[in-house]
């Protein structure tokens, strides 16, 4: 685990489980911690996330059973019957889903057996131990959505191949979750099915209920939502995918083109999308190509990111926009398995580029291993300088690029410096939303 906690980019498991239930429709996180818990949750998913705002019943309205010293010295259990009780008669929801703090799962209250007291009660109550000491954000998804596929998800013995699920995009914690859901879910169409994400607009509980239908699931990571989609499997009989996050037209062809083998999905069809959607991408792109040239607006880069974003971003940079990442820090704590998965996504871009990849949590040691890469001057005569250069990272990463004069763009969490409602960055359309940002930032500061 982490050195330091020093300024982190994520939370602990239980906020990862408040977040993702926070994005599904009418979904109620009850608490079972101290009171520090669910305000602390309520900061960091509004002010981190591109100022989210609280929702409904979220933010600072989260029911929580707030035990205290009694509670921990005689067992809490009693307190958590008491607030599903009271939540199930004051809240209106959907699926009311009980999330456990570290203090109640030391003491070994079983939250799971006090959920199914209720299982006799109008709404169905889940409960899942998400103890901060099991990991952070990531892990409280995975927890959430294994529970969620093993235990809600209906039982279906017909099923609908027209339609697949997606998953791996961790809401909240991708900050730009629906604009990114629904662009995939624009490009799913495209190839004649239908998509369930789950935490896109206009989705239902009722989505998710039915979605052991769906004839395939499409993990868009290589690491996050990988154990649920095998309890999936396991469960549900459906089989799935992983795909990297589609940024820019190269991955996105790549994306589309193993989409289309996995589902059966006539070649002609799938090429004659990536041709229509190259056409619109490029009759876009083409507009810029004498600002590009006349205001030499290539650029070195340096990409700090999770081990989605990471990858995704560092090939967009360097086979389509034309620049020349040459750090990327993944900032995620990962097993050493899962550190082989996400390095290997950096190997065969069509550029040539090869990037120095390291895995470091710690935001103080991105100068570091920059220093490493690229050596500061030391009063040479003649000096390679790191110029013209652009940092992608988040709100934590401007001092970094301050420190070398480079522009900033806050695409990975926490953002604090920009407001995101539904902006998304993958595909062909989010890409262009991408480039619109990263070139704005260079001609606004012209």
């Amino acid at each position: 685990m982490n050195k330091f906690i020093e300024r982190p980019r994520y939370l602990c498991s239980m906020g990862g489980a408040v977040a993702t239930l926070k994005a599904l429709p009418r979904a109620i996180s009850i608490i079972h911690a101290a009171a520090g818990c669910g305000g602390n949750f309520g900061n960091a998913l509004n002010g981190a996330t591109g100022y989210l705002g609280s929702g409904y019943c979220a933010g600072q309205a989260l029911p929580s059973s707030n035990v205290y010293e009694r509670d921990i010295v005689f067992g809490g259990e009693e307190r958590l019957e008491e607030q599903i009780a009271n939540t199930l008669e004051i809240v209106d929801g959907d699926l009311y889903f009980v999330v456990t703090g570290c203090m109640v799962d030391i003491i070994g209250d079983d939250a799971v057996a006090v959920a199914r007291r209720f299982k006799d009660s109008k709404k169905p109550v889940l409960a899942v131990e998400t103890g901060g000491f099991k990991g952070n954000s990531f892990k409280g998804y995975d927890l959430v959505l294994g529970k969620l596929f093993t235990d809600f998800v209906e039982k279906q013995a017909v099923k609908d191949k027209q339609t697949v699920n997606i998953f791996g995009l961790v809401p909240i914690q991708d900050v730009f979750w629906k604009g990114n859901l629904k662009l995939l879910k624009d490009l799913i169409q495209k190839l004649g099915y239908q998509a369930n994400t789950f935490f896109a607009e206009g989705e239902t509980i009722e989505n998710l209920r039915q979605a052991g239908a769906a004839g395939l699931n499409i993990v868009v990571s290589d690491v996050y939502g990988i154990e649920p989609a095998k309890l999936f499997e396991e469960t549900h009989g459906v089989p799935y995918i992983t795909a990297p996050l589609p940024i820019g037209p190269a991955s996105t062809q790549d994306f589309l083109r193993q989409v289309g083998a996995a589902l059966a999905v006539d070649n002609k069809l799938v090429e004659a999308v990536i041709a229509a959607e190259k056409q619109h991408y490029y009759g876009f792109v083409e507009r810029l190509g004498d600002v590009y040239n006349d205001l030499d607006l290539q650029r070195y880069s340096i990409v700090v990111a999770d081990a989605n974003y990471g990858p995704a971003l560092t090939r967009f940079l360097a086979d389509d926009l034309g620049w020349l990442p040459e750090l990327v820090v993944i900032t995620d704590v990962l097993t050493d398995q899962e550190q082989q998965l996400v390095a290997a996504r950096f190997n065969g871009f069509v550029s040539g580029i090869q990037p120095k990849v390291v895995f470091d949590t710690d935001t103080n040691n991105v100068g570091k291993h920059f220093t490493k890469v690229w050596p500061r001057n030391n009063n040479a005569r003649y000096f390679d300088s790191f110029s013209p250069a652009f940092v992608l990272g988040s709100s934590l990463d401007r001092d970094f690029a301050e420190s070398l004069s480079a522009p900033h763009l806050s695409v990975t969490y926490p953002i604090s410096n920009r407001v995101v409602l539904d902006r998304g960055y993958l595909g062909f359309d989010g890409s262009l939303r991408l480039i619109e940002d990263i070139f704005g930032l260079l001609v606004g500061s012209r």
